[in-house]
Parts: structure tokens; sequence; C-alpha cells
């Protein structure tokens, strides 16, 4: 049972009371992130998320990591492509503190010159770690093609140049820019007295003032579909393919779910069978969706030996082209529901993740579904919904793919993986 609250200054607070546990889940969120930048500030939401853990005007970086450990308690925070969140996880005795410590960092972080400079090196070094990572480099790359000269395309870190040239009036500019009340969400999962949260998060937040939320200037979603690669010197190559997917709170995300957990997304699925298990050609073969408001992807990856890349993407291919003309069997079908099922209720047994899955769906949809109402559109899904999507996603060369490897593939995967 989900409650919603609006204050007068717009902020929406939503909860779940779950009677049975002994901890609360708290988080706030704020609608933007690197979808909302340029190619200038690009970096700037999560450059403004890890300054506000290095300390308040009455509390050091270090008091804040103090006080959270010392009543046993979870801070953290992320910075995604459309939105923040920074939430807490306390016994539910705490919920006090944990409300006045976040509405400290949000609303009293100092941002001084000595400690951006600190921050941007650790961000830098952050950098150099994905950097690091061929998987993330393959994964990132994916996302610059396929959504090119957008927004969704820019890294959620920044690049080296945007980050030199961020300082604290740039940062406190987009910060009173973004974050503001009517932008934002409080959600708030576990043992709670509701009249009692309510009017500690009134207090602490109801004096929150912004301008008005200025429309952000992001241009209309196009997909740029075209295969790149990017050599590097390491052992393994990886692969990542991304096709047009679903957005947000389309009824149609629900037969793509089923589609991806057949194709990909388990040890039973279809690539991992054919590719790892029978013929032992790669050790991490998967597919997962991406959703947005305003769009989505489908993504396969696959790591192997570079010898392998050839035999690797012909049988993506083959599993998409047997996908394309005979769909999926009903046993498949009800399998897929089941997995699911299983995995959305699994996960509501988490005070963190229900904080989560009700937070983003306020912020993102402005509305929240119930496990039941979940549940049932994921038992709706018909055989006609789920050749709809197959033929939608899967029937054309409407694909971007990129590859990172020791040496180059690009035409060798332009005979593999388009469809002649």
């Amino acid at each position: 049972m989900y409650n919603k609250y609006t204050l007068d200054n717009g902020l929406r607070i939503i909860t779940e009371h779950i009677p049975f546990v002994k901890s609360l889940s708290i988080g706030v969120w704020i609608e933007t992130g690197s979808k909302n930048e340029n190619l200038i500030n690009t970096g700037a939401s999560h450059f403004i998320e890890h300054m506000l853990f290095k300390g308040t005007a009455t509390r050091s970086a270090k008091d804040i990591a103090d006080i959270v450990d010392g009543i046993g308690g979870q801070i953290n925070a992320f910075t995604a492509k459309e939105c923040t969140c920074y939430y807490l996880k306390v016994l539910d005795s705490h919920y006090q503190l944990a409300i006045d410590l976040l509405a400290d960092m949000l609303f009293n972080s100092n941002f001084n010159d000595s400690e951006i400079d600190k921050e941007r090196s650790v961000i830098l070094e952050e950098i150099s770690m994905y950097e690091d990572s061929p998987e993330d480099v393959a994964h990132d790359l994916l996302s610059h093609t396929i959504f090119k000269d957008h927004s969704l395309g820019y890294p959620i870190l920044g690049t080296r140049e945007t980050l030199i040239n961020m300082d604290r009036e740039s940062l406190l500019s987009y910060m009173k820019e973004y974050y503001v009340p009517k932008n934002a969400v409080i959600s708030v999962a576990g043992n709670f007295d509701e009249d009692l949260l309510l009017k500690e998060i009134k207090d602490k937040f109801e004096g929150w003032q912004g301008d008005e939320q200025q429309s952000s200037q992001v241009h209309p979603l196009k997909y740029n579909y075209e295969i790149v690669e990017k050599v590097k010197d390491i052992e393994q190559t990886h692969l990542c393919i991304g096709y047009k997917g679903i957005e947000m709170g389309k009824r149609e995300l629900y037969p793509l779910l089923v589609i991806n957990n057949i194709l990909g997304g388990s040890m039973s699925s279809r690539l991992f069978q054919s590719i790892r298990e029978d013929r032992g050609l790669a050790y991490s073969v998967y597919s997962y969706p991406t959703i947005y408001k305003d769009g989505g992807l489908l993504t396969i990856y696959a790591g192997m030996n570079p010898s392998q890349l050839e035999e690797v993407s012909y049988l993506i291919n083959e599993e998409i082209i047997k996908l394309v003309n005979n769909g999926l069997t009903s046993a498949e079908l009800n399998k897929a529901k089941e997995q699911l099922k299983g995995n959305y209720i699994l996960g509501l047994e988490s005070t963190s993740s229900r904080m989560t899955s009700i937070g983003k769906s306020e912020l993102l949809l402005g509305k929240t579904y119930s496990p039941k109402e979940i549940v049932q559109m994921i038992d709706d899904i018909n055989m006609d919904e789920i050749d709809k999507i197959i033929k939608t996603i899967f029937s054309s060369n409407s694909f971007s793919a990129s590859v990172v490897s020791k040496q180059e593939h690009k035409k060798q995967l332009e005979k593999t993986l388009l469809k002649k």
C-alpha cells in the first residue's frame, strides 16, 4: 500500500509501510543526470553527487561517515542517465537522524574549493578505472554510438576535459537549476509511524525553495545505427550489440522483458546455452534491457578470445534470425513469466529495493504500480504481443554494435551481423 503526499513547495513524498521489518530505507531523488547535461558540463550531476558527501556547515565528511557507521546504517548515492539519488538505510528507530542528515547534505554542503579539487582527482581516477575495464568501454561506446548527438549518449562520469573546467560556481549554478523541490521525490519504505515520519520530513524539507524547474533542453531521441570499434591492448574481445528498446511506462515493456529472458537474460537462455554451455566459446554472454523516459535499448554482450569473434557473432545473429522466424514456444513464454514474477517478488523483500522502485517510478513516471498490478501485467502477456515486439526490434538491420579488441574487427562484424 503506497501513500503519496505533496508539500506546498511541490516536493512529492511517497511511502510504503512494511510493519514486519525493523529497518527503513529513505531516498531523495532528483530528476537530473547526464541526459540533462551538454558537451560543456557533462559530468556535473555526478560531480555534485560526490560533493554532497564532502562536508556541510556543521559536519565534516568524516562526521557524516562516523554518524552512519555509529548507528549501523548504510549511506550511499548514485547518478544515472536520468536521475540522481541519495539514500540511507537505518534501523527504524533512527529515522529522524536519517532525514536530518539527508537534509543537511542537500541544503548545507560546503563545496569548498579545496574539496572540489580533491574530488576532481577522485573522479579522474574513477574514469581511469573504467578505461581499464574493456567491458565497460564497450558498453559506453555502444551508448555513445546509438545515441549519437544526444545527451543520453554522454558519459555519466563526464570527460577529463569537462571535469578540469568545473568549479564551485558552475556546480552550484547547475544545482540551482535542477535541485528544486518540484524536480524531486522523497521515497520511504520500511517500518515507521506515518504521522511522525511526515512531520519530520516536513520540518526539514518544507523550507526548500527554488525557481520553477526549467524544462531541460533535450533534443528528440533519434537512434543511430552503425558498427564501431576501439583498438586496445587487451587479451579478450568485447562485443556489444544494441537494438531500439521500449520507453518507460509502455505496456510493450513487459513482452520485451520476456523476450530478453529467453534470449540472454538468464543461465537457461538461448544465447548462454548455445554459446557458452554447448560450445564453450565465451565465459560471459548475456542480454539486458535499458529503459528511459523517451526510449530504450536491448543490449547483447559477449566477451571472448579474438579468434572466436566471428563464430560468436554468427551464432548471435543465428539466434536472432530464429527468434524472428519462429518466435517463442508456449512453454518458453510461461517459463519466462514465472521467472519475471519470481525475480520481482523476491526483490520486494528488501526495503532498499522497494524504496528504489517507488521513488524512481514516481520521479520519472509520476505514478507507482502496486505489486498486484505488475504481476497482473506479466500474467497478461500473450504471444501476439511477443511476436509484434520481436518483429519490431529484430526484423531489420536497425542496430548498433561496438567491439573493443587488440585488433580490428569491423569488416568481420559487417559480414556476420548484417542480414542479407
